[in-house]
């Protein structure tokens, strides 16, 4: 058995094949590539100078090469059946799954704890969709969801999701319920959305409960203490280095960076990588979701996310989705006059200029201008919208002004999926001061007040130009909600208020970063495909590390679609693993 570098697969020695055979689309569109020229002739010194020129003055190579580890560096190796890389939410689900079936598996997690669970996740016409008298045409939410990814997507990959939550939700509904879960199932939709006429579908189920103690339960804690009564556990403390192939490509094991050293462990029925994207990696976001440093305040993903699943999958051949996935909602709140884009140096962590948690407001279809005073966009969109409009402008930021009015203009809104957290969060507090409700935005200055259209104006940062402009704005808005029609942006009536109620409201906002949703493409089963679109024998991958099925964007008013694709296609790829499909 030999690992990648054994192998003598450099990275120059790899993009020269791939150049031979067309498979340079392994790395996507020449934006995500990593700067690299293939040799053309049989002069290797020429080209390794030229590559070395070549790399000194272009953007940081993110891909890297895999490292070249000596069989006498491993300090232990282990066996295993299935070897599952990762204990977040797809983790955890095979590992739950794999329990179930009796099959002998390690989880490797490179931390000291699991990862958190993403709470909401969408399922298709489940036991609870049926419950509430709710159904989903399924041909037109597959068609829906390619229509957010202009296309760029396997629809054959999106309709397993589809097709088989439903089964998911029966087998982890008895999990989560006996350990004091239930669910609640989001059917409050009928409403428009949005002035595209943008469709919805019922499908956000969400879990919750406390335990004998009164702590909140969460999934994947729930997913450890089943695994462990069924005498599993997770390895902890192992770092992903690299995979291992054998001479015919295949997919065998994995070497891991532990307390004592180098650790292989070699799987007999093959290895799924559930890593999770790349939000703290720089340079991956930089080469391959350019949209993050234009639009994106806040990193609100876990700052494990460095995308060594992909990196791993590629030096091992796979082929990687050609466009970026962003996951951004429109909750990265900042002080006035502070920019959108990461500000980390090369090599460093992903950071923004955000440093605070996720401030829900932003999403609500308030009055939302820029930085010269003028509206831009229509605000009742998906969460991503406005801030890939904002990026277009300078900065990459909008501000969002309301009045004392809120509570019932937030209300009336009636937004779904988790924007819905500051309708109940005002619901809650119906006789709290809105100074109360937000003392905290206020006190660190994302928030401001003002008794005046013309001093709220002038604490956001406007003047001259911007600030008339601003102005203006305010006062045609005004007309706009009188007249119950908005002839600049088309929003619906009903998402139109009014700015009239002192004191008023300002907040600046950028994009907050969940995570990133373009990775390994992968088949139907989970299988991750080389260059070639051809299954890479012993690999799979799901989760936020694989793809296929994103392009773009993250489809929010799908709601809770990434989690749920990642637990179900975790299940599927098990069950495909140790071949308990038919």
């Amino acid at each position: 058995m030999k690992n990648i570098a054994e192998q003598g697969l450099s990275r120059r020695s790899f993009l020269t094949g791939a150049a031979a055979t067309g498979a340079l689309a392994a790395f996507g569109l020449a934006g995500c590539a990593p700067q690299a020229k293939a040799e053309t002739s049989g002069d290797a010194t020429k080209a390794d100078a030229a590559e070395t020129k070549a790399d000194a003055s272009a953007e940081p190579d993110w891909l890297g090469s895999a490292p070249d580890i000596a069989a006498g560096d491993i300090k232990e190796t282990k066996q295993t059946d299935l070897l599952i890389i990762g204990a977040g939410n797809g983790g955890m689900a095979a590992a739950a799954t794999a329990a179930d079936l009796g099959i002998d598996f390690m989880l490797c997690e490179k931390s000291g704890s699991i990862q958190r669970s993403r709470h909401w996740f969408g399922a298709i016409n489940t036991k609870y969709t049926e419950a509430a008298g709710a159904h989903v045409d399924e041909g037109r939410l597959l068609n829906e969801f390619s229509r957010y990814a202009s296309g760029q997507c396997d629809q054959r990959v999106i309709r397993v999701w589809i097709k088989e939550s439903a089964s998911v939700v029966d087998w982890i509904d008895p999990i989560l319920t006996q350990a004091g879960m239930t669910c609640a199932f989001d059917n409050d939709i009928d409403h428009e959305t949005g002035g595209t006429s943008f469709e919805l579908f019922p499908m956000e189920h969400y879990y919750s409960g406390k335990d004998a103690a009164g702590e909140a339960l969460e999934r994947n804690k729930v997913l450890l203490s089943y695994i462990n009564d069924k005498g599993y556990d997770v390895t902890y403390n192992h770092k992903l280095v690299k995979l291992v192939q054998d001479d015919a490509g295949k997919v065998t094991g994995a070497i891991f960076e532990a307390d004592g050293g180098y650790v292989q462990v070699d799987a007999a029925k093959g290895v799924l990588l559930t890593t999770g994207g790349y939000t703290s990696n720089a340079e991956m976001l930089r080469a391959c979701n350019p949209m993050v440093d234009r639009c994106v305040t806040l990193q609100y993903g876990s700052p494990n996310n460095v995308g060594e699943g992909i990196k791993a999958g590629m030096w091992a051949g796979a082929q990687k989705d050609s466009i970026g996935a962003p996951m951004i909602f429109d909750r990265g709140a900042v002080k006035p006059g502070e920019n959108a884009g990461i500000i980390s140096s090369p090599g460093e962590t992903a950071t923004f200029v955000g440093t605070d948690k996720q401030f829900n407001l932003g999403s609500q279809p308030l009055m939302k201008v820029t930085r010269d005073g003028k509206r831009f966009v229509n605000e009742s969109t998906p969460y991503d919208f406005c801030c890939f409009a904002a990026a277009e402008h300078e900065g990459g930021v909008f501000c969002q002004v309301f009045d004392s009015n809120l509570k019932e203009d937030v209300k009336r809104f009636n937004t779904i999926g988790c924007s819905r957290q500051t309708q109940q969060l005002l619901a809650k507090e119906a006789d709290t001061p809105l100074d109360e409700i937000y003392a905290d935005q206020l006190e660190k200055g994302t928030m401001v007040k003002a008794d005046t259209i013309e001093e709220l104006a002038v604490k956001l940062g406007f003047s001259g130009e911007a600030k008339d402009a601003f102005l203006a704005e305010v006062e045609k808005y005004n007309g706009f909600y009188d007249a119950q029609e908005d002839p600049d942006f088309g929003k619906e009536a009903y998402r139109l208020s009014e700015l009239r109620t002192a004191p008023f409201y300002g907040i600046w906002y950028g994009g907050s970063l969940l995570t990133t949703v373009d990775g390994l493409r992968i088949n139907e089963d989970m299988q991750v495909l080389n260059a070639e679109s051809q299954p890479i024998e012993g690999l799979y991958a799901a989760g936020d590390c694989s793809g296929s099925i994103f392009g773009n964007n993250y489809p929010e008013y799908i709601v809770g679609c990434a989690c749920g694709r990642t637990i179900t296609f975790a299940r599927h790829a098990v069950r495909h693993m140790v071949g308990d499909l038919s």
